[in-house]
């Protein structure tokens, strides 16, 4: 049976790595890196066999490989947004982002 698609935004096949840092319940941060097998404009899904909890917010920077563009001069851009794990899976965990984020040359 097909699955019925309830996203309203285009998501796109593209593995990424990133940097997730959040607080640790003592206060203290930790940082993790994960892959991301897809985004689209209002989030991502990151492969990880341990899953963050759902309602954990992170922050995330992205380093985004944009040699094809030409506006970019074939350099990375470095993208940094926060979110919140919505969804966590047996291999993976879905983030919803913020609508703040920032993007800056790498």
């Amino acid at each position: 049976m097909a699955r019925l698609e309830k996203r309203k935004m285009e998501r796109f096949n593209l593995e990424l790595p990133a940097l997730l840092s959040m607080n640790e319940e003592r206060g203290s941060q930790r940082a993790v890196e994960f892959m991301i097998s897809n985004i689209c404009s209002g989030g991502a899904f990151f492969r990880t066999d341990k899953p963050l909890s759902v309602g954990t917010h992170v922050k995330m920077d992205l380093i985004l490989p944009l040699e094809r563009f030409n506006k970019t001069g074939g350099k990375k851009s470095r993208v940094d947004v926060a979110g919140s794990v919505v969804r966590a899976e047996e291999h993976g965990m879905a983030v919803c982002f913020d609508k703040k984020y920032h993007i800056s040359p790498y």
